[in-house]
């Protein structure tokens, strides 16, 4: 009996030991993914834009997730029990609502900067300022602590011994709505509704681009007419293309070149293939920043919507799995949101060259 006893407690230490060290390595690619945005974003010249600095905040907001929240519940999870007193339960708790609540908001607000930018390409492009920029961060900051702050005034003191265990309490129905909905279903909703009328607007743009030949034809100065076209379509092209991956437009065509009326069929159909390549990797961008979005953080939401209405009481297990699936965003997000984009991909070998240079 003891010999099964121990065999059992052997392969109980070895699964944990092996979830502590994935947990561990997930925050560790977290901390230093983000970093490297924020220094890449910092040290680069090029990439000192406004929506840039919504990216290099969002960085921010999930490093401070690797470095507050992470480290301490996988202290939680190894130990199954809490050991770090009332103080930090509540402290925690809180920095965890709030940053994470963050993340999720920067997400709502680069998908309206982006919206803006590509709709309103010309008047947007007078307000897209660093000041606005920073308007926009401060605001999420704060309605994320609103989202974060009611609990504590009614989370239970304890009798001085410490809590046991600390986790988010569902006593309240009506935060349980107030937060989930303000957290994540209002701004998930908000993110798909605009990124569909950006696809849509960057589709209109792409065929827009593939006809503009027909514009300059018309008009008696070609100059104008390319001036005319630029302004119009490709002004927010090139706006996009440096700031944004999302439709991904390419700089170096951004310009409207004027072309003859008989200008050969198959040079027609290849543009039209590149106009529906575009597309298509518009739409596959499109589909993993919101495809990442919803499936790391859908579950762990409706699993508090569903608590908070007394209908569901998962394990704790499974309460720990939806809650790193969501933590997960954060180390998906700046691989998401820079990746696409050749200004940041050279900031990043410029870093890497330098590290080995020192």
């Amino acid at each position: 009996f003891s010999l099964v006893m121990q065999h059992r407690f052997q392969n109980l230490m070895t699964e944990r030991l092996a979830v502590v060290a994935l947990l561990a390595l997930v925050t560790l690619l977290t901390a230093v993914v983000n970093s490297a945005v924020i220094a890449a974003i910092c040290t680069t010249k090029k990439l000192h834009l406004p929506a840039n600095y919504l990216i290099c905040s969002l960085a921010v907001t999930d490093f401070l997730v690797a470095v507050l929240v992470m480290p301490i519940s996988i202290l939680y999870i190894t130990t199954e029990t809490w050991s770090l007193g009332q103080f930090v339960c509540e402290a925690w708790l809180s920095v965890d609502i709030t940053c994470c609540t963050c993340s999720i908001l920067h997400l709502c607000v680069i998908a309206l900067d982006r919206y803006w930018a590509i709709t309103k390409a010309i008047e947007y492009a007078r307000k897209r300022t660093a000041r606005r920029a920073g308007v926009m961060v401060a605001t999420v900051w704060v309605i994320s602590i609103f989202i974060s702050i009611p609990p504590l005034f009614w989370r239970q003191r304890g009798d001085g011994t410490g809590p046991q265990q600390c986790i988010i309490e569902h006593d309240h129905v009506g935060y349980t709505i107030y937060s989930t909905f303000g957290a994540f279903y209002i701004p998930m909703t908000l993110i798909l509704i605009l990124y569909s009328r950006i696809y849509s607007a960057a589709k209109t743009l792409y065929q827009k681009r593939g006809s503009s030949r027909h514009l300059s034809s018309r008009s008696t100065d070609s100059t104008n007419s390319m001036n005319h076209c630029r302004v119009t379509h490709a002004f927010c092209i090139s706006d996009v293309s440096n700031s944004d991956h999302t439709v991904e437009f390419d700089r170096n065509h951004a310009t409207v070149r004027v072309t003859p009326l008989d200008m050969e069929t198959p040079e027609l159909d290849e543009r039209n293939q590149i106009c529906t390549s575009r597309e298509r990797k518009a739409a596959r961008i499109l589909g993993l920043i919101l495809g990442a979005f919803i499936l790391c953080w859908l579950p762990f939401f409706l699993k508090e919507l569903l608590v908070g209405l007394n209908v569901l009481n998962p394990s704790p297990h499974l309460s720990d799995a939806l809650t790193w699936l969501g933590y997960v965003n954060s180390l998906i997000n700046p691989l998401l949101y820079t990746s696409f984009n050749e200004d940041f991909k050279q900031a990043f070998k410029r870093l890497i060259r330098r590290k080995e240079h020192t």
